[in-house]
């Protein structure tokens, strides 16, 4: 059984020592059997769409040359792990939030682009981000096959349903979520957004993890508190494993790839699908195609 590791950390504005951090964390989750090991969204900065700055967008870089997506390629070759690893990518004029895929050979099997993009007070991210073209992904790694999502999608049961009919037995995401500005009168929303992620697991009789981030990050006048609550769900929507809202650290599970298929099987929600009447889910309003 591969076991899954997902880490939780608190950012700088220092990309370097980020990059160590994550390096760090991620050779410690090894150390203790890792092989598929999470970290958080766009972990090389400070969350930097609570604002929207034009000097913001020298932080992406094309995957060619990436200043550190070699470091985690080479890391996961010398270890041995799986690894997804979020980044702000730059092509041509277009800019996305996404994901480099690395095999435990090391092998770059490609990039997932964010499909779905928030735009509100603090999350400004449509302002910084072309929409995702590449469909949702599943991938065949070493160690099972992987779908990752990105932050916002993890609240569409339809990316978890689409990886897991691409044969994803695990569905993984990173993520940067907290706080909303003051002027926005909204709960904490880290049981809503737990909530969602463990119906992906029930729904689709999937393992379902989440790697956020921790700490206060304040951008000019700008502030926010990510409240962390990483955890790994089971393929019931049990939770195994979380952290709290400040603990920097690593979780583990074994997952039991074969044991799930089976449960998944036996639940019948992959037979009992009636795709031909799911037209209104290709509609913006529902009618209209």
């Amino acid at each position: 059984m591969p076991k899954l590791a997902v880490i939780q950390m608190s950012m700088t504005q220092v990309l370097q020592e980020n990059v160590d951090k994550g390096v760090k964390l991620v050779r410690e989750a090894a150390a203790h059997g890792a092989q598929i090991i999470l970290l958080p969204e766009l972990f090389e900065n400070y969350y930097f769409c609570q604002l929207e700055r034009e000097e913001y967008f020298e932080l992406a870089h094309p995957v060619e040359n990436h200043p550190f997506l070699s470091t985690f390629q080479e890391l996961a070759k010398e270890l041995k792990v799986v690894l997804p690893i979020s980044f702000f990518e730059k092509a041509g004029q277009a800019h996305y939030n996404s994901l480099a895929m690395f095999d435990a050979d090391g092998t770059f099997m490609g990039v997932y682009r964010k499909s779905h993009i928030p735009d509100g007070p603090g999350y400004e991210e449509k302002y910084y981000f072309n929409p995702g073209e590449t469909g949702f992904r599943t991938w065949e790694t070493k160690y099972g096959n992987i779908g990752v999502g990105i932050c916002w999608d993890q609240w569409y049961p339809e990316c978890a349903r689409i990886m897991t009919l691409l044969g994803a037995d695990l569905l993984l995401y990173p993520t940067a979520i907290g706080s909303e500005p003051a002027e926005v009168a909204s709960p904490n929303s880290h049981f809503m957004w737990q909530r969602a992620m463990i119906g992906h697991a029930v729904s689709n009789s999937a393992y379902v993890a989440a790697a956020n981030r921790i700490g206060t990050e304040k951008i000019e006048h700008a502030e926010a508190t990510f409240y962390g609550h990483s955890f790994i769900s089971d393929y019931t929507g049990d939770i195994k494993q979380e952290l709290d809202e400040e603990t920097e650290g690593v979780l583990y599970l074994d997952l039991d790839f074969k044991e799930a298929r089976k449960f998944r099987a036996g639940m019948g929600f992959f037979r009992d699908r009636r795709p031909q009447l799911y037209g209104p889910l290709l509609t913006m309003d529902g009618k209209t195609r």
